[in-house]
């Protein structure tokens, strides 16, 4: 009957494999220590074969002793030649990282596009004033445009505006447009003709 790897011993690291794993089970069941500590140098050796393009990493020996105490559960009675890595420091999570969260009015135009409203907002009345909104409301039709391919009508970006800058920026659809937009066709690689042998 066939075993399969399913139904052995998960292995502790999977990237040196099931032999290696096998040749460390070994090197703990050996009695002499002197022994033990030869066994444990030649699968060193072996594991730094596996990868020799490591070899020129900083401590990357090092890693492979503490590599070899994850394999042995930590049961490898050896001299290591570092202090090898603790078992309750594999079990310690990172330190949660603290983002700011800010509650974003429309996720599809995302965080910038409220933030250039507000600077729009501050600008003093003019054509300046003027053309940045209208970029902006351009910019918002567009990623608009990449979620949903259908037509999208330049009043509805007009009150998503008004609404994004609490009523301060008011565009008549009336008197201005935006641009249309179009799906781009995907391109098609150049067929090559070969020319028939006369």
């Amino acid at each position: 009957m066939l075993t399969y790897n399913s139904q052995l011993k998960k292995l502790a690291l999977p990237e040196y494999g099931r032999n290696i794993q096998q040749m460390v089970d070994y090197c703990c069941t050996i009695a002499d220590r002197e022994e033990r500590n030869k066994c444990a140098y030649s699968i060193i050796n072996t594991m730094s074969n596996l990868f020799p393009q490591l070899n020129e990493e900083t401590d990357y020996k090092h890693k492979l002793w503490d590599h070899l105490a994850i394999m042995s559960d930590f049961k490898l009675d050896i001299d290591y030649p570092y202090e090898i890595v603790k078992p309750e420091s594999l079990e310690s999570k990172p330190i949660p990282v603290k983002y700011k969260l800010e509650g974003i009015k429309m996720r599809h135009y995302g965080k910038i596009v409220g933030q250039m409203i507000e600077r729009a907002c501050d600008y003093p009345d003019g054509e300046e004033k003027d053309a940045l909104v209208m970029l902006i409301a351009n910019h918002m039709k567009k990623l608009i445009y990449q979620i949903n391919n259908e037509d999208v009508e330049d009043a509805k970006i007009f009150k998503d505006l008004e609404f994004f800058s609490n009523g301060r920026i008011k565009i008549d659809p009336a008197t201005h447009s935006l641009h249309e937009f179009k799906v781009a066709p995907a391109q098609q690689a150049p067929t090559s003709k070969k020319k028939k042998k006369k």
